[in-house]
């Protein structure tokens, strides 16, 4: 019998311990600033320049952090090296999986990618780092250099549908998986959120790693409150490894 596959399904509070703040936890950045919703709102964005601009100048602040994948992301990659079947499901849109070492291929982006750029448009992709190139030279609010149109991020803003086929293909994840972590997730946000009610519906063992409640801690088999940074890799190491060799002089296993 093959390794079983393990599914980690990762939003905002996965990767605070890289410098990216959070929107919902008790210090997100919509708690703090409810007026930042509007950012990452389509109908704000291409209604309001102001609104542009100052989701230009938030995205050159994060750039300028250069985040890096910390302890949880690695171990998620570290996972999938060690041979366990390992995909990720990932509300996020900092690529950090991808950086930690985690083959594109097996990385579900719901939510897409802040790394490019598309024009709303024409459609025309490109890199991020080309449009905050612009930014910083002085263009607050960078349009499509082939047709003029607006540009914002490859992400899916408020307002706009997931990628049915990424969609599809998380769902298809969550269903096949034997083991379904949500880490960092306060699983409010659907369709994305149903995904740990489809993976514990087929039989998956469902373990939420979260400091706040979530609507599907009653369904899980583990609920863990401890920081994601240590709480993740040790559970991690606990799946890739469950029957540890014993120590040195240690009695083995009863026949």
């Amino acid at each position: 019998m093959g390794k079983p596959l393990v599914a980690v399904f990762s939003g905002a509070g996965m990767s605070t311990d890289s410098g990216i703040p959070d929107y919902r936890g008790p210090q997100g950045l919509w708690r703090r600033d409810p007026e930042a919703e509007k950012l990452v709102t389509y109908a704000y964005y291409m209604a309001d320049p102001e609104v542009r601009r100052r989701s230009w100048k938030m995205r050159a602040e994060v750039g300028a952090l250069a985040p890096q994948p910390n302890a949880a992301h690695l171990a998620v990659a570290g996972l999938e090296r060690s041979g366990t079947p390992v995909r990720v499901i990932t509300q996020n849109v900092d690529g950090l999986h991808q950086l930690a070492g985690m083959p594109p291929r097996k990385v579900f982006e719901l939510h897409g990618s802040a790394r490019s750029v598309v024009c709303t448009a024409c459609h025309a992709r490109s890199g991020m780092d080309e449009a905050l190139a612009r930014v910083a030279a002085g263009e607050p609010d960078p349009d499509c250099p082939a047709c003029g149109g607006i540009l914002k991020s490859a992400t899916v803003m408020f307002g706009q549908r997931l990628d049915p086929e990424v969609l599809a293909q998380a769902v298809a994840v969550a269903k096949a998986s034997h083991v379904f972590i949500a880490v960092g997730t306060t699983l409010q946000v659907q369709p994305a959120a149903s995904l740990a009610g489809m993976a514990a519906e087929a039989g998956a063992r469902l373990i939420i790693v979260n400091a706040e409640e979530t609507p599907y801690d009653s369904l899980a088999d583990e609920v863990i409150r401890e920081p994601i940074g240590t709480a993740l890799p040790a559970l991690l190491a606990r799946i890739g490894d469950p029957a540890p060799a014993p120590a040195p002089g240690a009695p083995g296993p009863r026949a």
